[in-house]
């Protein structure tokens, strides 16, 4: 059956298919008997406007389109929360989209935000987006990176300095008297888990005889957390590291889930363990977990704030905001 158009409506409410449309969008223009009729129609044959069609045609969509590396991670879904409650309070809605750490992923929701027309792009780049952003930017549509700073500055951004996060997990370790330490996390390709890699050993190449492992992940997820934890479990107590810094929280978790589970080893007895994010379930862990927080719903909040001034004024220079972490020290390190 195919769906009713404006002119059944037109027909059904015997008035014109301009009339109809004066109705959906300028009520004021017409007469209180006629919206009533029109509304009977639509009502009657079960119309339902196509917003999309719409939109297109004003040249500007209602929504945002918002990239995450994965929607799996609550820090991502709290930065989505921030983003959609500034989108809401301005009559916009947010459209996400989960790239899953997969660069031809990412290309599709471009392709796909890029059709739709829609208000601005937010993104959480995985691959080389830059110059695709840019070309964005330049047909008259924002877009606005989330949870990584911009590295030529070409496009506005809003991050935490993961740099300065690492330092401070890994000086947190150190301070404890711990001296073989251990990074977990990956891929590297992944700018955020290159800085905090790079904050972590600035701190251990501070400290005379500390050590940095370096044990790549293949995600940022439980289970890859847990197969490292697994592997660490089984080496001889002198081959361990005495502290693990993860580059997020869902690795320190399967981390912790892993050596729990072993039950010869002890955290933080026998290994010390930090996180990066400070997502809801460190706190509710078998084992609190300490981490680094970042203000993820500010971040979500801030970047729709710069992707509504720019979508305003397109000749605004592009802005990096940049938070600062924080460290939060529960039992995991104690």
């Amino acid at each position: 059956m195919p769906a009713v158009s404006i002119r059944d409506v037109a027909e059904r409410a015997r008035v014109s298919v301009g009339t109809v449309s004066n109705v959906l969008n300028r009520a004021d223009k017409v007469s209180a008997a006629v919206v009533e009729r029109v509304h009977e129609a639509i009502t009657e044959l079960g119309y339902v406007r196509n917003e999309a069609a719409r939109q297109l045609r004003a040249g500007r969509s209602t929504t945002i389109g918002l990239v995450v590396l994965d929607v799996r991670n609550p820090f991502f879904t709290d930065v989505a929360r921030g983003a959609e409650d500034a989108a809401a309070a301005n009559g916009l809605s947010i459209l996400l989209g989960n790239s899953d750490e997969d660069s031809t992923r990412e290309a599709t929701y471009l392709d796909l935000f890029e059709e739709q027309r829609v208000h601005g792009v937010l993104i959480s780049p995985f691959g080389d987006v830059g110059a695709r952003l840019a070309r964005l930017r330049s047909r008259g549509t924002p877009a606005v990176l989330v949870d990584r700073l911009s590295g030529d500055g070409a496009l506005s951004s809003v991050s935490v300095d993961d740099v300065a996060g690492g330092r401070l997990a890994a000086e947190h370790l150190l301070a404890s008297g711990r001296r073989r330490v251990a990074f977990v996390g990956g891929p590297f390709e992944i700018r955020q888990v290159s800085d905090r890699h790079v904050g972590a050993k600035q701190a251990v190449d501070a400290v005379a005889g500390a050590s940095l492992e370096v044990l790549e992940t293949g995600a940022l997820t439980v289970l890859e957390g847990r197969r490292i934890g697994e592997a660490l479990a089984a080496r001889p107590p002198g081959q361990r590291p005495e502290a693990v810094f993860a580059a997020n929280d869902l690795v320190a978790m399967g981390l912790l889930q892993a050596l729990v589970m072993n039950g010869s080893l002890l955290v933080p007895g026998d290994i010390l363990l930090i996180g990066f994010d400070d997502i809801d379930f460190a706190a509710a862990a078998v084992v609190p977990l300490s981490s680094i927080r970042q203000p993820s719903q500010l971040i979500g909040e801030t970047a729709v704030g710069i992707l509504l001034e720019e979508a305003a004024d397109p000749e605004l220079a592009p802005r990096q905001v940049v938070f600062q972490p924080e460290l939060v020290v529960r039992e995991s390190t104690r």
